[in-house]
C-alpha cells in the first residue's frame, strides 16, 4: 500500500538575482530560520538539498522555513529546468521526509547557536540593538520575500557590516539595495550614526 501523500503546493518564483529561483510552498519546511548550503558535503543533513545538488547546474541551496532557494550555475537557462526542480520538491515534501534530518538538525542548531555567539561574543551596545531591530523590522521581510536573508555583523565607525545570504548573496542588485535602500533606511532612523552599509 503506498504510503498517503501529504497535500503541498510548489511555485517557482524569480528573484531580483538572475541566477536564484525560489520555489515556495504552502508547507512548512524547517523550524530553523534558514540553511544554506555551497556544495552537496554541506549538504550531508538535508536529503532535499542532496538530491538538488545532484543537477550539474546546481550551485547552492537555500532553505527557510517555507521556501527552497536554488542559485545556478550559468549552464542552462531557468526555462528549461524551473519544472523539473518543482516537480522534484514536490515530490520531495509530498513523501513526507524531513527536509533537515531530525538527529543532525540538532547539531545545526548548535553550531548556528556556536556561530552567532562567536560572531557576537561582546554584549551589543545600543547602537548595535537598534540597528539589528530596523533590519529585522523594516528590511529582513522583503529581503526574505526576494528568496534571500540579511544578517547584523558588526557596527564600527559608523560602518555597518551585514551577511548577504541566499539570493541576494552575489545578486546584481545587492550593492544598489545596500546602498538605496538599506544603508538610506539605516541613515533615516539613525541619523549621524551611519555612513555605510558594507557586506561581508
Amino acid at each position: 500500500m503506498e504510503k498517503d501523500r501529504i497535500p503541498v503546493s510548489i511555485y517557482a518564483e524569480m528573484t531580483p538575482n538572475p541566477a536564484v529561483m525560489k520555489f515556495v510552498s504552502n508547507k512548512r519546511m524547517i523550524d530553523l530560520e534558514h540553511v544554506e548550503y555551497h556544495n552537496i558535503e554541506e549538504a550531508r543533513n538535508s536529503p532535499l538539498a542532496k538530491k538538488l545538488f545532484h543537477f550539474p547546474f546546481v550551485k547552492e541551496v537555500f532553505i527557510s522555513s517555507n521556501f527552497v532557494a536554488v542559485n545556478k550555475y550559468n549552464v542552462v537557462e531557468w526555462e528549461t529546468v524551473t519544472s523539473e526542480i518543482r516537480e522534484l520538491v514536490l515530490e520531495f515534501l509530498q513523501s513526507g521526509q524531513p527536509v533537515i534530518e531530525k538527529t543532525v538538525s540538532i547539531d545545526v542548531k548548535e553550531v548556528l547557536d556556536k556561530a552567532k555567539k562567536i560572531e557576537s561574543p561582546k554584549k551589543m551596545s545600543e547602537i548595535e540593538e537598534r540597528i539589528v531591530d530596523i533590519l529585522e523590522e523594516y528590511v529582513k521581510p522583503a529581503v526574505q520575500q526576494d528568496g534571500g536573508n540579511i544578517s547584523f555583523v558588526s557596527y564600527k565607525n559608523k560602518i555597518v557590516n551585514v551577511q548577504l545570504q541566499g539570493a541576494c548573496s552575489g545578486c546584481p542588485s545587492s550593492t544598489l539595495t545596500l546602498q538605496s535602500g538599506i544603508k538610506s533606511i539605516l541613515q533615516r532612523m539613525l541619523p549621524t550614526l551611519i555612513e555605510d552599509v558594507i557586506p561581508v
